[in-house]
């Protein structure tokens, strides 16, 4: 039987998109539920035997899934890894690299097809980010035809991040499971009062993740239903 399969999405780069995911894969690892969590793209990505590689998104996703840092476990989690911190596109480029949006869904799909339980795929950047030349990350998240989690942030303007995403998502017919607002460091708003407004106007439920704490049960439980 195929994965329950959620993709997390951004609503623009560096707002807790990892963070959020991580603590999502915990939280339904500590209910017992079974659960794997990938991330394809992951730009920024030092080499394994680099001290930084621990600071990655895929090693930070790894841990939270329990798993050995070792080039097995990588390779399975970030097939397409790049070391330049830039969109996947870019990051490509500076590598002589080349990256087929055919070949990163036909992935997805495998993955997908052959995971039992709950699937988690974190996208890269924010949803409107370049993933190929041609592609973005919406085009990836449209052909996977799977539902979303939306990650914002609670910087000033992440309230109309956040809003144009979800209508993006709805334009689209992208199922928007949930938003989930991660508290931005310095913030002049508390992360309450900024995901009080995304949720008048999301058409979707929102929930708050304050640094340092863990992924509120009623998400996971939402994820898993």
């Amino acid at each position: 039987m195929p994965a329950r399969t959620v993709f997390i999405a951004g609503a623009g780069t560096e707002i807790g998109k990892t963070y959020v995911t991580a603590a999502l894969t915990r939280c339904l690892r500590a209910g017992g539920r079974t659960v794997r969590t990938l991330k394809p793209l992951a730009s920024g990505v030092p080499p394994l035997h680099d001290p930084g590689f621990a600071e990655s998104d895929t090693a930070r996703l790894l841990d939270a899934q329990d798993l050995v840092l070792d080039a097995e476990a990588v390779e399975g989690c970030s097939p397409w890894r790049f070391s330049a911190p830039l969109s996947p596109d870019q990051a490509a480029v500076l590598e002589g690299r080349s990256l087929d949006l055919d070949d990163l869904i036909g992935w997805c799909r495998s993955q997908i097809a052959g995971t039992p339980g709950t699937l988690l795929i974190e996208g890269v950047g924010g949803l409107m980010s370049p993933v190929t030349a041609a592609a973005t990350g919406l085009d990836w998240l449209k052909a996977l035809s799977v539902p979303a989690l939306l990650v914002t942030g609670s910087y000033l303007g992440a309230i109309s991040h956040a809003l144009t995403a979800c209508e993006t998502l709805r334009r689209y017919d992208v199922p928007l499971l949930a938003v989930v607002v991660s508290e931005s460091v310095g913030a002049p708003a508390p992360v309450g009062t900024v995901a009080a407004s995304i949720a008048r106007h999301a058409g979707a439920p929102v929930f708050c993740l304050k640094r340092g704490e863990a992924c509120p049960e009623r998400l996971a439980a939402l994820i898993d239903s």
